[in-house]
């Protein structure tokens, strides 16, 4: 009877020693390990694709920024130019008014000696014929010779003439003087309209400018909040790539403890086999009670197996055998910046992973997509091309269909090409 319960004992302590080494409940498996490293991968994973987003919505914004401040630089320049002109057309302006000033000057003396001229003209006609031949046989008559009388009538004669072609001439510079005064006006009047009209162009420019600047300064508010996201989820990954560094650690020193664990257990459990032949030599009757301790070993796995789907391998590259490969992924699930072609991938890590594994690098983001390859036109679209629209990438395969990575909901599915409006149509494969 000592002997039977000094085995029994000895089977005990065996066993606590093989439960307390193998297994302490402070402590966590190697395998458990390797399931939080197997998370924290998954959640760097993740991180990084939110990383990768904030640096292309970034570098987007950067690129606006530009895009705007270039067209300040534009507007600042034409601006410039406008307002040059205008100052111009005001010079001018002045110009004009001090020649039409000197013109009615002119024009006020011309009218002036006219009205003298035309005064005294009509004075000496009113002497010569108001009163009649007698003043002017009078005048004749006061010559002293055939000759003084020839040359008092020519004189006379030619009296007139003057006055009249004096006359004509005043009354030519005074409508030469009108007429270059209206010429003069008519250059104002042009020169006012286009001083209004580059005016107007003038205020719209300013308030243009005043847009962009204002739209540029929203693009740096933009900016810096990308950026610090940006460099948030970097620190995220940084302590992610850490963490995952300390888990490998932990697991390599965790499989050493569990090996030396093993070892002692097998120790252990060698001495427990000694231990109970000893009490099956002493007890026979015993024997049945410790023969059946690991039975169900083998049951472990059963019903662990499931079938797996096969897809055909990529062949080469062509159009039609990236739709034809594409294709064979439909049902597999949206999974949000994954990139996996069976386990689940969003709508541009579809795109990515299926031109991947014809070994043909592309953008990984929907946006950056939207200026790879080349351009054409839907109506030359072929199969193989990726049809980019607002925040989402698909691949042609051919009469009016895509396959794309659609929803969470509906996975990766085929559907009309048309159901969106379209920003561009790319050709990767040439």
């Amino acid at each position: 009877m000592k002997r039977r319960f000094t085995a029994v004992l000895c089977i005990f302590i065996a066993i606590s020693m093989m439960t307390l080494v193998a297994d302490p409940v402070w402590a966590a498996t190697s395998s458990d390990l390797e399931k939080q490293k197997t998370q924290a991968e998954q959640q760097k994973k993740a991180t990084q694709s939110q990383l990768d987003k904030a640096n292309g919505v970034a570098s987007g914004i950067a690129g606006q920024k530009s895009a705007v401040g270039n067209k300040i630089d534009e507007t600042n320049s034409d601006l410039v130019e406008v307002i040059a002109n205008v100052d111009l057309i005001e010079d001018e302006i002045k110009e004009k008014q001090a020649q039409i000033d000197q013109t009615q000057k002119e024009y006020d003396q011309a009218k002036k000696q006219e009205d003298e001229l035309y005064a005294a003209m009509k004075e000496r006609i009113r002497f010569m014929y108001e009163k009649g031949d007698a003043s002017y046989v009078e005048l004749l008559m006061q010559a002293t010779s055939y000759a003084d009388m020839m040359n008092k009538a020519s004189y006379v004669e030619k009296l007139y003439d003057y006055d009249r072609q004096q006359l004509k001439k005043f009354v030519e510079a005074q409508q030469k003087a009108l007429a270059y005064q209206n010429q003069l006006e008519d250059e104002k009047s042009d020169l006012e309209t286009s001083e209004y009209e580059l005016k107007g162009e003038k205020e719209h420019m300013e308030t243009v400018l005043a847009q962009y600047k204002k739209q540029y300064s929203d693009f740096d508010v933009q900016l810096a909040k990308a950026q610090q996201d940006a460099a948030a989820y970097k620190a995220q990954v940084r302590q992610q790539t850490a963490a995952i560094n300390a888990l490998t650690n932990q697991i390599t020193q965790k499989k050493a403890e569990e090996e030396a664990a093993r070892k002692a257990a097998e120790e252990a459990a060698k001495a427990a086999e000694e231990a109970k032949k000893k009490a099956e030599e002493s007890q026979k009757s015993d024997n049945s009670d410790n023969t059946d301790n690991n039975s169900n070993d083998d049951d472990n796995d059963s019903g662990s197996s499931s079938g797996s789907k096969s897809y055909n391998a990529p062949g080469s590259a062509t159009g039609s055998n990236v739709a034809s490969f594409a294709t064979q992924f439909v049902g597999n699930p949206y999974v949000p910046g994954g990139t996996s072609l069976t386990d689940g991938a969003d709508c541009s890590g579809f795109v990515w992973a299926v031109y991947h594994s014809f070994g043909i690098s592309v953008p990984r983001t929907s946006w950056a997509l939207q200026s790879a390859g080349t351009e054409v036109s839907y109506d030359d679209a072929q199969p193989g091309d990726v049809i980019c629209y607002a925040g989402h990438v698909a691949i042609y395969i051919g009469n009016g269909c895509i396959v794309h990575a659609s929803t969470q909901r509906t996975g990766i599915k085929i559907g009309n090409a048309a159901y969106k409006p379209m920003i561009t149509v790319r050709r990767i494969l040439n």
